[in-house]
């Protein structure tokens, strides 16, 4: 990618090597405001971010926990199983413990950092597409306008998918697996926080699959018919991914597969849409620039 996005401090020319990294760092630099702003208000609503948030998934009141059981016994009432709360989950308590010193403060700033990190996700993604917006020609930039409210919704979409499925599944399958009754789980609450944190970060910066495509795409890299010929190669990658995201149970990652493979599909469909515009923007100008060659005449 040249750097000739804008023009220098006078007004003349473009801008240096120099000078798009002073623009650069001050992208960084309002992107790195917002987060720390971001983690200060999580910081001060601490009652709300770990009794409503953080640790809500692990209580048997949280909503997917309540769905899950109230589902299960929709099935026993209609096809007679047998145990009528086989799907509800969380239903035994889980005591989370600190055992260092500082253990609960550091907690509190690190869940603040993270909760100030999504908070400020859409002033990121502002931000830096503010610095590559210059580096697109009108045309791409007017097909690319709605880029920085699509990717802030598939982030959300994928942090409170990963929040409201995969937590509570992933903390019943953790709190429940033992290697022997004469093991107890003793769970530290870095390490449940940890937990939680990943998953939601993890399916957020995948469900940004079709905005990646559409990038992809623009600048040359893949193709819808590449895409299509590496399906069945998408799909082991998927549910890999989908593994390596969730507790090792079929369910989970089963859950984490699907809306990935959907996502992959609306990825195709982005990429065929692009390449679409591409060929008839670059068939509009080869007609331009044919009609603009004078015409020869013979004599």
């Amino acid at each position: 990618m040249a750097f000739k996005w804008k023009k220098g401090k006078k007004g003349e020319g473009e801008m240096s090597f120099l000078e798009h990294l002073e623009e650069l760092r001050w992208h960084i630099i309002r992107s790195l405001i917002a987060i720390v702003v971001m983690m200060i208000v999580a910081f001060v609503f601490k009652n709300v971010l770990f009794n409503n948030i953080v640790l809500a998934p692990k209580n048997p009141d949280f909503f997917t926990n309540r769905l899950f059981c109230e589902f299960g016994h929709y099935l026993a009432q209609h096809i007679n199983l047998q145990n009528p709360d086989i799907l509800c989950i969380n239903t035994k308590p889980l005591n989370l413990i600190s055992i260092k010193m500082a253990g609960q403060l550091t907690t509190h700033i690190t869940v603040a950092m993270v909760a100030g990190l999504i908070l400020a996700f859409p002033v990121i993604i502002r931000e830096f597409w503010l610095f590559f917006k210059p580096a697109l020609h009108s045309n791409e930039a007017k097909h690319a306008r709605g880029a920085v409210l699509a990717s802030s919704l598939l982030f959300f979409t994928g942090v409170l998918f990963g929040y409201f499925m995969l937590a509570p599944l992933s903390i019943h399958f953790l709190n429940s697996y033992q290697i022997s009754s004469d093991v107890v789980n003793q769970i530290n609450v870095r390490s449940y926080i940890g937990t939680l944190a990943s998953l939601c970060l993890a399916t957020g910066i995948v469900f940004e699959l079709p905005i990646i495509a559409f990038f992809l795409t623009k600048i040359g890299i893949i193709t819808p018919t590449f895409m299509r010929r590496y399906r069945k190669h998408a799909i082991v990658v998927i549910f890999i991914l989908a593994a390596i995201i969730t507790p090792p149970d079929i369910f989970s990652q089963s859950l984490v597969a699907i809306p990935l493979l959907i996502l992959y599909e609306v990825s195709i469909f982005i990429s065929a849409r692009v390449m679409k515009q591409k060929e008839k923007e670059h068939s509009t100008f080869m007609n331009d620039d044919s009609s603009a060659k004078p015409e020869t005449t013979t004599s």
